[in-house]
């Protein structure tokens, strides 16, 4: 993001807790920062000071002690994945300084410096409207991607990448519901994949038996299909350059924000099956045998005597 913001014109302070990282942004036109409180110093007022930690005490702490160094009319921009919740307290507190923070939801991973960060914007929107020159350098922009058919240009930023969701905590809700989503997209192509892959199992009867080439079937799904996305994009490259994916385990991790997605839908009381689901399977990814499959193998053979398959 610090080179895309280089690359786009912009002053640019940085630190970092890795000392190399620092100096390496000095060479490419970037001004190093040895401590937070040298960054502080070293920027305009009204100063604007993104943050990329991670969710939690890293970022609560970072907060705090950058806090310290800040006026007011300063803002805070937390461009992690951090729980919603978390910025509305935050949010709360800086305000009794008069400093303004900026939750901004962030998706684009480690693609986006080339093809722009989608951002979801959260906080005050006066300071947000400000810093519309650093949103608008970091997003992807419209590019070929023609609007939706109806969509007012005059009152929407959407169509470029960025946009403003609303106060304190939106920004980080959208991306959290956005993540939440990605979860079950990547499962949906997950299983359906493994089906296919399985399609040529010694069990099927030999006339429905299929060898699929996984690779070719993902690369021709990417044109003119429904189910086409970037996700399958990323899967068709992961395919070619390893078709039996033999370099993952398939333990899978979650961030925390599937989980959150799924407190909230709890505390709106709307279904989420599908991500929900999704969420859980990642928990399955983790251990060889639950005791819930256990507990199947008991009952089966309680009640048919049926024994469970040598290994």
């Amino acid at each position: 993001m610090a080179r895309r913001l280089l690359a786009g014109g912009h002053d640019v302070v940085v630190w970092d807790q890795r000392a190399d990282t620092v100096r390496g942004f000095s060479r490419n036109g970037a001004i190093g920062a040895s401590t937070l409180a040298d960054l502080a110093a070293r920027l305009v007022t009204p100063r604007a000071i993104w943050l990329m930690v991670p969710a939690g005490d890293p970022t609560e702490q970072t907060v705090t002690a950058l806090a310290e160094h800040l006026q007011q009319g300063d803002t805070i921009i937390d461009g992690g994945n951090t729980h919603f919740k978390d910025d509305v307290r935050r949010a709360a507190t800086l305000a009794m300084r008069g400093i303004h923070y900026l939750d901004v939801g962030t998706s684009g991973g480690v693609w986006g410096a080339e093809r722009g960060y989608c951002l979801m914007i959260g906080g005050p929107q006066h300071a947000a409207e400000r810093l519309t020159p650093i949103f608008r350098t970091l997003a992807p922009g419209q590019g070929a991607i023609a609007p939706s058919k109806g969509l007012d240009l005059s009152k929407t930023t959407a169509h470029e990448g960025f946009l403003y969701c609303g106060p304190s905590g939106a920004g980080h809700f959208v991306k959290m519901i956005h993540n939440g989503i990605e979860y079950g997209l990547m499962q949906a192509y997950a299983e359906g994949f493994d089906i296919m892959g399985n399609a040529s199992k010694a069990t099927l009867p030999e006339n429905q038996r299929y060898d699929l080439n996984l690779r070719d079937i993902a690369e021709l799904w990417r044109r003119g299909s429904v189910v086409s996305s970037w996700l399958l994009d990323l899967a068709a490259l992961a395919l070619a350059a390893d078709p039996q994916l033999s370099q993952f385990t398939g333990t899978v991790a979650d961030s925390g924000e599937g989980r959150w997605t799924v407190d909230a839908a709890i505390d709106e009381e709307v279904s989420a099956d599908v991500l929900t689901a999704a969420l859980y399977a990642r928990f399955r990814s983790r251990r060889d045998h639950t005791f819930a499959e256990k507990l199947l193998s008991a009952l089966r053979a309680q009640f048919g005597g049926h024994v469970e398959p040598s290994r």
